[in-house]
């Protein structure tokens, strides 16, 4: 009899750890011979290889999921450029080191579509990862994602690791960082209307709102890192995404959050602060010739679900 799969999902209590985790409870029987672990904080620092390494003889995996890293929204990335290369650097070659030492199966790792170069042509595909320099407001962070790929690359010349990587566009959905400075678009936006609402205030954005992003929900995504685990066979980069056409401005974003949430009140741009890269438009075909009937949650939806979460749950979100 074959050992049990064990699949561990680093970052398992963030945004996509846990639509990965209410993804796979949906799936029922289908899924009762495997055991999925999702790693919290408190379980160790991966910073540390010592710590990392007990995590690993503790649990056992056969599998991992690496979605952990120091993450945030723009300003976040401009003011700790050093932390965020140093640390997401640390984590990172922690978990592939343990992933060969402990004879991990197959390693998928989370990358980003900030690590794409500033001066690119659209869209970009997986095959531009490295030609050129990221944007500078994100630079460490970004070098420090890319290095996953190189390094998985690496391990599989040396080693025949099977470790990948995926690229995903911009997530959001319920259990997002919702901290006013420091998190992402949506989850920003969610409680910045929140505010403007409690408070009867304008809602303010920083920059034109003239930005363009594709944003993927945290549970649609959840299903695409399940599917690269048990299907994806290649060892280069693949792009999750919605699609080119899906791609909208953060004014439209925002005019979908305060719709969803009700808010009747002034939408404001604040056009002195930075608007960061204006588009960064990503390429699903690679993900659409492998999986054609693949269907997205439609955004307002998705952000209805989203806003209605953190109002629920506002005492305890991430803010």
């Amino acid at each position: 009899m074959s050992a049990q799969k064990v699949v561990m999902v680093t970052g398992g209590t963030g945004l996509v750890g846990k639509g990965i985790e209410a993804y796979i409870q949906q799936q029922g029987d289908a899924r009762k011979d495997e055991q999925w672990v999702y790693l919290r904080s408190a379980d160790g620092d991966l910073r540390s290889l010592e710590q990392t390494q007990a995590i690993f003889r503790k649990y056992k995996p056969t599998h991992v999921i690496h979605l952990a890293a120091r993450v945030g929204g723009l300003f976040s990335n401009m003011k700790y450029k050093v932390e965020f290369f140093r640390e997401n650097i640390a984590i990172n070659d922690n978990i592939l080191a343990c992933c060969h030492e402990f004879k991990v199966v197959k390693c998928v790792s989370c990358l980003s579509t900030c690590i794409f170069p500033d001066k690119t042509t659209y869209p970009i595909d997986e095959t531009m990862v490295h030609n050129g320099p990221p944007h500078f407001s994100n630079e460490g962070y970004a070098y420090a994602k890319r290095m996953i790929d190189v390094l998985s690359r690496a391990y599989n010349a040396q080693h025949g690791c099977k470790f990948t990587t995926v690229i995903p566009t911009n997530i959001y959905g319920p259990h997002d960082n919702y901290h006013l400075a420091d998190s992402h678009v949506i989850p920003g936006l969610i409680h910045k209307t929140y505010n403007a609402m409690k408070d009867n205030t304008d809602l303010v954005i920083y920059g034109t709102g003239k930005p363009l992003r594709q944003f993927v929900y945290s549970l649609d995504l959840a299903k695409l890192f399940v599917w690269v685990l048990d299907k994806y066979e290649e060892l280069d980069p693949i792009i999750l995404s919605v699609d080119e056409a899906d791609e909208v401005s953060i004014a439209d974003v925002a005019h979908t959050i305060a719709e969803a949430m009700n808010f009747q009140g002034k939408i404001v741009f604040d056009t002195s602060k930075a608007d960061g890269q204006f588009k960064k438009t990503a390429s699903n075909k690679k993900l659409r010739s492998l999986y054609p009937d693949l269907t997205f949650t439609p955004m307002k939806e998705a952000v209805k679900v989203s806003a209605q979460w953190f109002i629920d749950n506002y005492a305890t979100a991430r803010k």
